[in-house]
């Protein structure tokens, strides 16, 4: 018995060992594949194309209000990627601007330093990459996490129930990294019930939806 036992030992160690390094290895391909930066699910547009989307999407949006003060309903617009995309990027370099002109920063006592500094405390922000595929919606941010500059991908249905927009996610990536739904879907519902008010319709729109690759916007 004894000698039975010692002989079956150093096998059982040496599967351990390779049970613990196969571990290793996939926890690293893991993080590397979460660390790379994917394909982009669209284009990045030019300053050109962002202000004549942007304004697209303004007309777009303006034809709707006019329609509700006009005691029409049920008129539709449809959106590109392009044009929610130009809308966005707008939105976020407005935010700065006017966070500024509400609270003004105060002079610095030396303008050299903070010259020299500038880059450093600047804010490193890229807007949403959007994209349309079908009936599905696909976006693409990025984030820090642990200090490192992650890319995130969700795609998913985009709808609206009671006045808010909704989301039901179908794709989920980190890098490279597919994650399955099923272990982010209720993290991301109660981030999006705690965000309610940011998805609150405006009052003139009853239902959104993407179909055929645009939004599809429909006034009340």
């Amino acid at each position: 018995m004894d000698i039975r036992y010692k002989s079956d030992r150093p096998g059982k160690i040496r599967f351990g060992r390779i049970f613990s390094l196969a571990t290793l290895l996939i926890s690293v391909a893991a993080l590397v594949l979460a660390l790379r930066k994917p394909q982009p699910v669209a284009p990045r547009q030019t300053p050109a194309a962002i202000a004549a989307h942007a304004q697209s999407f303004q007309a777009k949006v303006s034809q709707l209000e006019q329609a509700r003060e006009q005691g029409q309903s049920g008129s539709e617009v449809r959106l590109t990627a392009d044009e929610i995309g130009a809308a966005i990027a707008q939105a976020s370099a407005a935010a700065p601007a006017q966070t500024k002109a509400t609270n003004p920063a105060p002079a610095p006592a030396d303008t050299s330093a903070a010259a020299g500094r500038g880059s450093a405390e600047s804010p490193s922000v890229e807007e949403p990459i959007i994209s349309f595929e079908g009936d599905i919606v696909r976006g693409q941010f990025v984030t820090q996490v642990a200090g490192e500059k992650t890319y995130v991908t969700v795609a998913g249905h985009l709808g609206s129930k009671d006045g808010y927009a909704t989301f039901e996610p179908t794709e989920f990536k980190v890098g490279d990294l597919n994650v399955p739904v099923s272990l982010v879907n209720d993290a991301l519902q109660k981030k999006m019930l705690e965000q309610q008010g940011r998805l609150k319709l405006p009052d003139f729109v009853s239902d959104l939806r993407v179909e055929n690759g645009q939004l599809v916007v429909t006034q009340k």
